[in-house]
């Protein structure tokens, strides 16, 4: 096996001093005990959820096969998080980026409020047909939950479904997939301050005693980071070879791999990719749209679902229907029941369930009406319950800009779900190519939804993948 790596610092194992060059282009090569049959390599672009969730359950499944995470986010960017792992001695580069800004920052994790299947593939406009197969049967919300719980994450279902971690912070979930991956293979190289030469030296040794027989000539040090995999092509052998670039210092290494998953979300790589291996791409657009509003009490709202509005905007303006399905007439006659049977308590603690709302929500429509909280519904005029109506079905915003295509977390577009097994994961066209998360043409609405897509089909991949090496492994372990 070779391998080709472009390096800023050089350390010989056996070597008696380190030898420090400038970007050379060095090969690192292996050899293997006699009696051990080859490992089969798994490269999957993309290092978010869908990506490290598959390449967890890969490895998981398949001790033996290796796996190489190639993610192009830049270090320490706002919103990512970055840890090297050697994991059985492949250099694996992770950026968790995603995970960190779903939920504003506290990452929703999943649904909790849609467990059957049928009815989680109702809130998927671009999948629901699709997915009222075996895809959540087979890895669903209380999957995902079950995972993460037994994983030492601590979950609480909020009154909306959402799904989030008792910390209310994503790097929660971002420190149970990196943990996870150390425990299943990676060892030491970790965290965003990167060890020196002589820690990294040490840890090469550790690895060749424990692989006597492993011959590691030379090894990549440098923090590398910002890889891209900017083409991929089959061979005769099914095996595909990968190219992955880092333009900024001229890096280029060709990688032979036996699998390819492509979760590398709605970036143009992972479509590119796609469309070098056969497949067709639906273009991608905004599937959530971001508005920029001078209200800094909406900051208190940050991920609260709102079940059924509509939005109408016109340059400056936003008018939003927060009860869609309620005509204003019946909103005021729910409104004056609702003050009828619970005249003795306070607004701020009972309001109509009939509307769908979470009580942050509730707050913010008080305080917009200028209504205490505390004051008891027996109090509340008419005129106030039809100024509340107002606000609920014609809420008028003022709209300062809106945000960039680029900046858009969710889009809808990419490779047709006709074109993959949605029970493999794999798909219709090249074999040993997998899919999972954004990059595919599904969509979810807001509320966990787009996670459990990207937890259910890494889930799915990696169980197919690793089932596949394992059976390889088993072959060649009889055959030899």
């Amino acid at each position: 096996m070779i391998r080709s790596f472009t390096v800023k610092r050089l350390h010989l194992l056996y070597g008696a001093s380190p030898y420090l060059g400038d970007r050379r282009r060095i090969t690192i090569s292996s050899a293997h005990r006699s009696n051990q049959t080859s490992e089969e390599l798994l490269v999957v672009v993309g290092g978010g959820a869908a990506g490290v969730y598959g390449a967890i359950r890969a490895k998981s499944v398949s001790p033996n096969l290796r796996v190489l995470v190639v993610e192009k986010g830049k270090p320490l960017s706002k919103a990512c998080l970055l840890m090297f792992y050697l994991i059985d001695y492949i250099m694996v580069a992770v950026i968790a980026n995603g995970v960190k800004i779903s939920g504003g920052g506290r990452c929703n994790v999943t649904n909790g409020h849609c467990l059957e299947h049928k009815v989680l593939a109702e809130h998927y406009p671009r999948g629901k047909r699709e997915f009222q197969g075996p895809f959540f049967l087979m890895h669903g919300p209380a999957d995902t939950m079950s995972w993460f719980m037994d994983h030492g994450v601590n979950l609480k279902t909020e009154d909306d479904g959402r799904v989030f971690p008792v910390s209310n912070s994503s790097s929660s979930i971002i420190d149970c997939l990196m943990q996870e991956a150390d425990r299943i293979g990676a060892r030491g190289v970790a965290g965003c301050n990167f060890p020196d030469g002589d820690d990294v030296l040490n840890l090469i040794r550790s690895c060749a005693n424990q692989f006597r027989n492993f011959l590691l000539c030379a090894v990549l040090v440098s923090l590398q980071t910002g890889k891209v995999v900017t083409g991929a092509c089959t061979a005769n052998d099914g095996k595909f070879h990968v190219k992955i670039e880092k333009r900024t210092i001229g890096f280029l290494e060709n990688v032979e791999a036996d699998y390819l998953l492509i979760a590398s979300g709605s970036s143009q790589q992972g479509y590119n990719l796609a469309t070098q291996l056969g497949h067709s791409i639906v273009n991608p657009v905004p599937s959530l749209f971001t508005f920029k509003i001078a209200d800094k009490s909406l900051v208190e709202l940050s991920g609260v679902l709102i079940p059924s509005l509509f939005a109408f905007s016109t340059p400056g303006m936003l008018l939003v229907d927060f009860i869609l399905d309620i005509h204003i007439e019946v909103a005021k006659a729910i409104l004056l029941q609702h003050k009828i049977k619970f005249v003795k308590q306070k607004v701020m603690n009972s309001f109509p369930p009939e509307f769908g709302l979470v009580k942050r929500f509730w707050k913010y429509l008080l305080d917009l009406e200028g209504i205490d909280g505390e004051t008891f519904w027996a109090s509340i005029s008419n005129n106030s319950l039809t100024s509340l109506c107002s606000l609920l079905k014609n809420c008028l915003f003022n709209v300062t800009g809106k945000g960039q295509f680029k900046d858009e977390f969710v889009t809808a577009g990419g490779v047709p779900l006709s074109e993959i097994s949605l029970q493999t994961m794999e798909s219709k066209i090249t074999p040993r190519l997998f899919f999972a998360g954004e990059v595919l043409n599904v969509d979810g609405e807001t509320g966990g939804f787009n996670f459990q897509n990207a937890w259910s089909g890494g889930y799915i991949a990696g169980t197919s993948i690793g089932k596949q090496a394992t059976e390889v492994l088993q072959k060649a372990n009889v055959a030899y």
